[in-house]
């Protein structure tokens, strides 16, 4: 007895999660044992913190607005003498760290907006679809379909060569047009639950399509809704960032990181430092959102539920 005492005191106790953990509680629990998935979670919290407190820290600390310029100070190089000269100055002496503050704001916004605008759009269409059949699904598929076959980029371009839309235009426009991938995984996820049990159930005791699709099938494609739409924020700053630097996407003065990279290109023998900032805040957002998406994946698959991820 005292030998299985002794044994059993030196052996760490394991905090296990309850074993009738739901869904969400057991994803918690997943993520925060997933450093990875932690530390590009808390790096995209310090870029949207950095991206909403623009105003404050450019009024109180920076002492600087986003359209000031001194034509004295342009082509600055990164110095430590003051706070707004830490990332240099653009052609204009306008304040580099400045205009990334704001410029994230923009590009975050492209992108979480632009996202649920494709999400509510496929989402609502997949369901519907999934669940009706017939006719409705025939005809949202041949909108798939034919969206699908005319080239996203040449799309993009055509539309914004002639119209020129403001930011907002400019999101709501990526989101109508990002829709289509969500629609059919979806609609794919509906026809299996559509034929469960609990909605049989559901429909046997009077139940009407909308309150089956709201309570039944929605919560249970909802998980993996989640993890696509942080891929899709991902892919839309990429998109924005793109049809920015080409010239098609968010217009000057409002600053973006696509268009700050594509003035910074005109200027790399005077200004080569004006390109590293918004190319690298471009790179680590959107491999941290593609990081939080794996990790998300792996919390909310509910073939490891039960396991512990090592």
């Amino acid at each position: 007895m005292s030998t299985i005492q002794l044994a059993g005191a030196g052996t760490p106790k394991v905090k296990d999660r309850p074993a009738t953990a739901g869904v969400w509680a057991d994803a918690v629990w997943r993520l925060r044992r997933d450093p990875t998935t932690i530390a590009a979670l808390g790096t995209l919290a310090v870029i949207a913190v950095f991206a909403l407190s623009a105003d404050l820290l450019a009024q109180n600390f920076f002492h600087r607005s986003f359209t000031q310029q001194s034509l004295l100070d342009n082509y600055g190089a990164p110095s430590l003498d003051e706070p707004y000269l830490w990332l240099g100055t653009d052609d204009l002496g306008r304040s580099q760290i400045v205009r990334l503050m704001y410029g994230a704001r923009v590009s975050l916004a492209v992108g979480v907006f632009g996202a649920l605008v494709s999400m509510l759009v496929g989402v609502s269409l997949g369901i519907s679809a999934g669940y009706f059949r017939g006719w409705w699904d025939d005809a949202v598929q041949w909108v798939v379909n034919t969206i699908a076959n005319i080239p996203g980029l040449f799309l993009l371009l055509f539309i914004f060569a002639y119209f020129r839309p403001e930011p907002v235009a400019f999101t709501l426009l990526l989101g109508l047009l990002g829709w289509l991938g969500i629609q059919l995984q979806a609609r794919g996820l509906t026809f299996s639950i559509r034929e469960r049990e609990y909605t049989t159930a559901a429909r046997t005791i009077g139940a009407t399509s909308g309150r089956i699709m709201f309570r039944h099938v929605l919560p249970n494609i909802l998980p993996l809704m989640i993890i696509v739409a942080a891929v899709d924020v991902a892919s839309l700053i990429l998109t924005e960032s793109a049809l920015s630097f080409i010239g098609f996407g968010i217009q000057p003065p409002v600053a973006s990181w696509g268009n700050m990279l594509t003035r910074a290109t005109q200027f790399t023998t005077k200004g080569p430092w004006l390109i590293y900032a918004p190319g690298a805040m471009i790179f680590i957002t959107v491999l941290c959102l593609y990081l939080v998406g794996d990790g998300l994946r792996d919390a909310l698959d509910p073939r490891l539920r039960g396991t512990e991820k090592r």
